[in-house]
């Protein structure tokens, strides 16, 4: 799923927070609609997996389609969790989608960290498939690390 031949030292740092026997916790938008955005089946340092069934509500017209803000939604998501940290914003993202998704499919969303400079500004690796293992989304989400949450002043 996501490109294997990257260099895994943008996660070194990450992992210098964890010791071997610390469980991973979600520590970032811990009040999020899974229903709506995607439930998380893997959490890893630097990595995570998510899981969205496409909901009626989601419908964009009379055949179905699914309106590609939620897939994007989930994709922001994985992004998110990938970085782990409360105070982690989208900056930017460069993203592609490759194929339609229908009403009652189940999509998968793996997302990586990249790039990591100084625990602040991360690339994140996002991609997307459906349950018949068929792409359909892609996306490069730059995401950045504030001092504080984004809404204290």
């Amino acid at each position: 799923m996501i490109n294997e031949e990257i260099d895994d030292s943008a996660l070194d740092d990450l992992q210098e927070l964890h010791t071997e026997t610390d469980q991973v916790i979600v520590k970032t938008h811990t009040k999020i609609n899974e229903a709506l955005n995607g439930e998380i089946i893997k959490l890893e340092v630097g990595y995570v997996e998510v899981r969205l069934t496409t909901l009626p509500e989601m419908v964009a017209d009379d055949m179905g389609l699914i309106h590609g803000g939620f897939i994007f939604s989930a994709a922001d998501y994985a992004a998110m969790m990938a970085v782990n940290d409360p105070n982690v914003v989208l900056a930017n993202a460069n993203i592609n989608f490759l194929f339609p998704t229908k009403v009652g499919e189940t999509l998968f969303f793996y997302a990586k960290v990249v790039e990591n400079r100084d625990n602040k500004k991360f690339k994140v690796e996002v991609h997307a498939l459906n349950q018949d293992e068929k792409t359909i989304f892609e996306g490069i989400f730059a995401c950045t690390v504030l001092n504080k949450h984004i809404l204290d002043s």
